[in-house]
């Protein structure tokens, strides 16, 4: 395992983590787990509504594309911030107060969609507001992971909750694809309730979200400083960041791809869902072998087969002929895609101390999702200006290049060393 080389000048923890049972006996992981998995339902199903409603409004991918890139926004504005503050902060307190936030304004679409006033301009800034929102849950999530689970079990816990995101797509996408086909409004109720039961199973958890520390906070801007110097060092943290903000500036917009060809297939929204819900399962699949996987193959050996493969299968959904060959060749996508991802959350979130969860959690993240809103809104700008096939082979080529970059990388090829 990786030795963290910056960790004896780090401030000494007072308290030290309490003992933790097996992790599905584990009340308070559950609770947090199960309130994720609702929650991440009614976000599939609104996810896939929130396009096709944009889309059914307007006919142009590319306000679908501005969206979602609204949506990603605030990550590269509030991240490095955020971050700080969440180690301030009671986290627990932030992710009840931003799953509140995310309930009331989810809750206007459909009350709009009621009394027949529903805009653009609102749609976005829903979109805006849930990413902002965002930003400061999924920080908490991430940061209080170690605390509710103990070190040895952080590998087990990050691969069930990358799992969940997938379950969630496979429950929420045909639900979302069946609400919007009986009304425009019902996937957004659906998400808004999802977002009071994640708030339900909050307010049920005992375990503390940080540890308690008696070293002196600094100014807001020397502790984000602290969070960058620690993740410049880490040459192996550095390179997964860059890794993951790769694939996500040439994987992001693959949604909005989907829906496109789906439609040029003549897909009904229900067709979409499940085509999205066969991609969630195998995403499980996915997320559940991983580590399996990895007691026989390294990290360097998982993370080329799991990039190279899929830098083969993009160009192959030129030539899908149908939506069966198009949900095989997505379905396989979404099964390679948390193989890398379950490893390096694991390896990660064990290297860094709980003193700085936030912050270099928020530097790491906002290098990743930095790329979200370039690829969304590139997406939607490529589709509806140069087609699909060229958008298609653009994002090969980039899937390629950080493939090579992956492959020739030291610390990637040296991480079991």
């Amino acid at each position: 395992m990786i030795q963290n080389q910056n960790q004896t000048n780090l401030p000494d923890v007072v308290l030290e983590a309490p003992a933790h049972p097996p992790l599905w006996r584990n009340r308070d992981y559950l609770l947090l787990w199960g309130g994720q998995v609702v929650s991440g339902v009614g976000a599939q199903v609104s996810q896939l509504a929130f396009p096709l409603l944009i889309l059914a409004l307007t006919r142009s991918p590319a306000q679908a594309g501005i969206a979602g890139a609204l949506r990603a926004i605030p990550y590269l504005l509030l991240s490095l911030p955020a971050g700080a503050l969440l180690d301030r902060w009671n986290r627990k307190l932030v992710m009840i107060f931003c799953d509140v936030g995310r309930f009331v304004s989810m809750a206007s679409i459909p009350l709009a969609l009621f009394l027949g006033h529903l805009t653009i301009v609102q749609l976005y800034l829903v979109s805006l507001i849930e990413g902002v929102l965002f930003v400061f849950f999924d920080l908490a999530e991430v940061s209080s992971l170690p605390q509710v689970v103990s070190k040895e079990q952080l590998p087990a816990a990050s691969a069930q909750n990358i799992a969940t995101y997938n379950i969630a797509m496979l429950l929420g996408a045909p639900l979302g694809g069946l609400l919007f086909s009986a009304g425009r409004a019902f996937p957004f109720v659906a998400d808004a309730i999802s977002y009071f039961c994640s708030i339900i199973s909050l307010f049920f958890i005992r375990t503390p979200f940080q540890q308690e520390h008696t070293n002196a906070r600094q100014a807001l801007l020397p502790e984000v400083q602290e969070g960058l110097k620690w993740l410049w060092k880490q040459r192996f943290v550095r390179s997964l960041a860059l890794i993951l903000c790769g694939l996500n500036l040439v994987t992001m917009g693959s949604t909005l791809i989907v829906i496109v060809l789906g439609q040029h297939m003549h897909a009904s929204t229900v067709d979409l869902g499940f085509l999205f819900a066969v991609s969630g399962m195998a995403g499980v699949l996915g997320s559940l072998v991983a580590p399996l996987l990895y007691r026989y193959l390294s990290f360097f050996t998982l993370t080329t087969i799991s990039i190279w493969t899929q830098v083969i299968l993009m160009p192959l959904l030129i030539l899908a002929p149908n939506l069966f060959v198009l949900g095989a060749i997505l379905a396989l996508f979404f099964f390679l895609g948390p193989i890398f991802d379950v490893l390096q959350r694991g390896r990660r979130m064990a290297l860094i101390p709980d003193n700085l969860q936030g912050r270099i959690n928020s530097v790491y993240r906002l290098i990743v999702f930095s790329a979200n809103p370039v690829s969304l809104a590139l997406t939607g700008f490529l589709l509806q200006n140069a087609g699909t096939t060229p958008t298609i082979l653009i994002m090969a080529g980039g899937m390629a290049l950080i493939a090579l970059f992956a492959t020739f990388n030291p610390s990637i090829r040296h991480a079991d060393a």
